[in-house]
């Protein structure tokens, strides 16, 4: 029992769960007091996700226990979670756009309410705790922030002892982290317990109490965040010294050569949760990384699907290399030396059941990246398809659980350095490249950003779509935001500030 029992809200005792021969969690103490803002960091595939999804009832562990309030508890599923006190809200929303707030809130809570009973406590819980939002309003007509908003208040109904946070500020504008953290800190002086999980570390400082970092499933260190540095925080993560990111050199003459231009691009929305793009206009050079900045759902999926082609249009639209391409179709488009690396990892960048190597073949079938069509001979490819992705998995530092997995194997982070590194070996004229490092750990994101630097400085071009204002302005030479499908004027690193890019965003 820890000597401070008294203020401990939960334990783990030695929990350990395998996968397998894989060891996700290894014999894990840990603690959270209660009050707590407690961080828990780790490179992706540390444990991180095992652990709180053992918390919530998704997981059971094979060894170890777990004490709530001084009760051991053996938590079989998320509604058990619930009823002693433990609320989720993870990184990627749960609710259904075409309902409405409370409609989706009814769904998940355990406790049936009527309409008007629920509408009520929803407006008086979102007043207590600074949470605006109208209860009849649609999913679909919410910002990414008051969607967060609603799986808040969802928990917040059900009088949470312990809040689990995933990755919460991953999509939010700068004004809306300001306002997540003052909900968070009150919660905390209230006597709610919040567990919060992030990659970035200027947040884990100045939001929790203390953060235990995890590293290969095991606990490596649990710290009060005033007495450690975002330096020595990052190195304990990755077991060494993160490597700054090169500048970008550039010869001045590919500055003078356009690579892509975009030409009055407009597409109407596919449906009533789309977002229409009204005449576009943007042309980018040859060394140049172009930042494109917003909070989700303003247009960049649509803006994807255009400069890819999975959206067809008038050909004069888009102009690559002065030959125009807006009615070709993406696999003409990778042709010229275009590539493309989509949001979403899973069913869109690879398919998830998988192997690697057969991802890496459907990627290239067609493709002229090997001198001679990757398709002559289909064996030979799919030999080739092997041996190209052992390159990819080696020259990106790629951690694999074994040999081959499947693609829904990889933790996050190492699934996305090797959709990077596959897109790269390609050796692309132009990439057009949308949240490269979401829910990325440091080390890994530090690997994709030199990339990304490393491929313009060999003077391609880089058009970067991003949500994390530190990653457009550490990689980007001019700026511009896309909001509600216009796409704002570009303006250069040195003339725009952080503040005036979260304005063009649209933040109130």
């Amino acid at each position: 029992m820890n000597k401070n029992s008294s203020k401990t809200l939960l334990e783990a005792t030695g929990l350990t769960k395998k996968f397998g021969n894989f060891v996700a969690n290894n014999s894990i103490n840990f603690e959270v007091q209660k009050g707590e803002i407690h961080a828990l960091l780790g490179e992706n595939g540390a444990g991180k996700s095992t652990l709180v999804k053992i918390f919530y009832g998704l997981l059971s562990p094979d060894k170890g226990k777990i004490t709530l309030n001084g009760n051991e508890v053996n938590i079989i599923n998320p509604k058990h979670a619930r009823s002693l006190g433990v609320g989720m809200v993870f990184q990627h929303f749960s609710l259904f756009p075409a309902l409405s707030v409370s409609e989706n809130i009814l769904i998940s809570l355990d406790q049936k309410l009527s309409k008007n009973e629920l509408e009520k406590r929803i407006v008086i819980t979102s007043k207590k705790w600074g949470l605006s939002i109208n209860p009849s309003k649609k999913v679909a007509e919410l910002s990414v922030g008051e969607q967060q908003r609603v799986e808040i208040i969802r928990c917040l109904l059900q009088n949470p002892k312990l809040l689990i946070m995933d990755e919460p500020t991953s999509v939010l504008s700068p004004q809306e982290i300001i306002n997540l953290f003052k909900v968070l800190k009150n919660l905390s002086k209230s006597g709610c317990s919040i567990l919060y999980i992030s990659h970035k570390l200027h947040e884990i400082k100045e939001i929790a109490k203390r953060v235990t970092i995890l590293k290969s499933g095991l606990v490596i260190d649990t710290m009060e965040t005033k007495n450690v540095s975002t330096n020595i925080l990052a190195e304990k993560m990755v077991g060494k010294k993160v490597v700054k990111l090169e500048g970008k050199k550039i010869s001045e003459k590919f500055k003078k050569n356009i690579a892509l231009s975009v030409n009055n691009l407009s597409r109407s929305k596919k449906n009533q949760f789309g977002v229409s793009l009204n005449k576009i206009n943007f042309s980018i050079s040859f060394g140049e990384i172009l930042g494109v900045a917003g909070i989700a759902g303003n247009g960049q999926v649509e803006l994807m699907e255009a400069l890819s082609g999975e959206s067809i249009g008038k050909k004069e639209e888009i102009v690559f290399e002065k030959k125009t391409i807006g009615n070709l179709k993406i696999e003409t488009r990778r042709q010229l030396g275009i590539e493309f690396v989509p949001e979403e990892r899973n069913n869109h960048a690879t398919v998830p059941d998988l192997r690697l190597h057969e991802n890496t073949f459907l990627t290239f079938f067609g493709h002229y990246i090997f001198n001679k069509p990757f398709t002559k001979k289909l064996l030979s490819n799919a030999n080739q398809s092997i041996t190209k992705t052992k390159e990819i998995i080696s020259k990106n530092d790629v951690r694999c659980p074994y040999e081959n997995p499947l693609a829904k194997q990889l933790s996050g982070g190492n699934l996305q350095k090797f959709i990077i590194g596959r897109s790269f070996q390609a050796n692309p004229r132009l990439a057009i490249i949308s949240q490269p490092t979401w829910g990325v750990d440091i080390g890994a994101a530090t690997i994709i950003r030199q990339k990304i630097l490393n491929l313009a400085s060999s003077g391609k071009a880089v058009i970067l779509i991003s949500q994390d204002l530190d990653e457009i302005f550490e990689l980007s030479d001019n700026i511009c935001v896309i909001s509600n499908g216009n796409l704002s004027e570009i303006k250069s690193k040195k003339n725009i500030t952080p503040t005036q890019v979260g304005l063009l965003m649209g933040v109130n």
